[in-house]
């Protein structure tokens, strides 16, 4: 399979690349850059957002347009045209110990967003921080979830079920959804990955409910069949995989986003692609992701 490097980024931490349908774009984030990109296939073209910390998810919103973007020290929205961020809600946690970490819409315009135990002082013991959904109307919610680090965000094709990795204990997990209220049900264990594969990281599911997992540290995207059988591996010519996105009018091209952050001088030399931004057809069609927050 022909794997095409579109933009050999050098991103510290490529991740989120999310299609925009009534654009034609790709949007994606470095989280530490920090930045938020929009890249036009037809073009070639990039323009990009730079943060004031750590990005560690995003939505578009569309009056007028922009985003709204969770940054370290809270949720902001952005308008692309002024470049102005304004807050709209404080970090739920103490930013000492936390970021924000992935983000995805439902098909309501709901934001849910994760977290990630990313402390600065790296003797600080690890803690666990809850999962939130957010709306432009009634802000940030707790969701009944706990975990050092979310990952992994997706729905299946008839949105009833959701998707959500706990990397750090290698699990991807499957709650019951009700897109109606936006309630989680009791979670389930949907697959457990070897710590020789590294951590599950970014997902995302096309059309006969296979979801497809980048494995960080494990230089492969993963797919699995809808009851957890492993599928396919597609090997990657980046150790640091973190997230892929169905895009394209037909939904048949895969956006694939990649770390360079922790590899030593001599193993980014040995990977010149660490960060780069991939593309590539993987034989499936993917599931319209939501974007917009409402």
């Amino acid at each position: 399979m022909e794997i095409e490097v579109v933009l050999n980024a050098g991103a510290a931490i490529g991740e989120s690349p999310t299609w925009a349908p009534a654009e034609k774009a790709l949007y994606w984030i470095d989280v530490k850059e920090p930045a938020l990109y929009r890249y036009d296939p037809a073009t070639g073209n990039q323009r990009s957002w730079s943060m004031p910390n750590d990005i560690g998810a995003f939505a578009l919103v569309s009056d007028p347009p922009g985003a709204v973007v969770a940054l370290g020290q809270g949720i902001f929205r952005l308008n692309f045209a002024s470049r102005s961020l304004a807050r709209l809600a404080p970090p739920p946690f103490d930013p000492a110990l936390f970021r924000f970490n992935e983000g995805a819409c439902d098909s309501a315009g709901r934001f849910w967003v994760g977290a990630m135990f990313d402390p600065l002082d790296p003797t600080a013991p690890s803690q666990k921080s809850s999962l939130h959904s957010f709306t432009l109307a009634d802000g940030l919610r707790p969701e009944a979830d706990v975990s050092e680090l979310h990952n992994g965000m997706a729905w299946s094709p008839d949105g009833n079920l959701f998707y959500l990795s706990h990397s750090q204990t290698k699990e991807v997990l499957a709650f019951p959804f009700d897109p109606i209220n936006g309630r989680l049900g009791t979670r389930d264990l949907f697959v457990r990955i070897s710590p020789m594969l590294g951590l599950p990281d970014g997902a995302a599911v096309d059309s006969e409910g296979g979801y497809w997992c980048a494995l960080h540290g494990g230089s492969r995207l993963r797919r699995y069949t809808a009851t957890g059988e492993v599928d396919r591996d597609i090997a990657l010519p980046v150790s640091q995989p973190t997230m892929c996105a169905f895009a394209g009018e037909a939904l048949d091209v895969l956006y694939v986003t990649s770390s360079s952050d922790k590899l030593t001088p001599e193993q980014l030399q040995s990977e010149p692609l660490a960060g780069s931004l991939l593309r590539l057809r993987p034989g499936e069609t993917g599931v319209a992701r939501h974007c917009m927050l409402r």
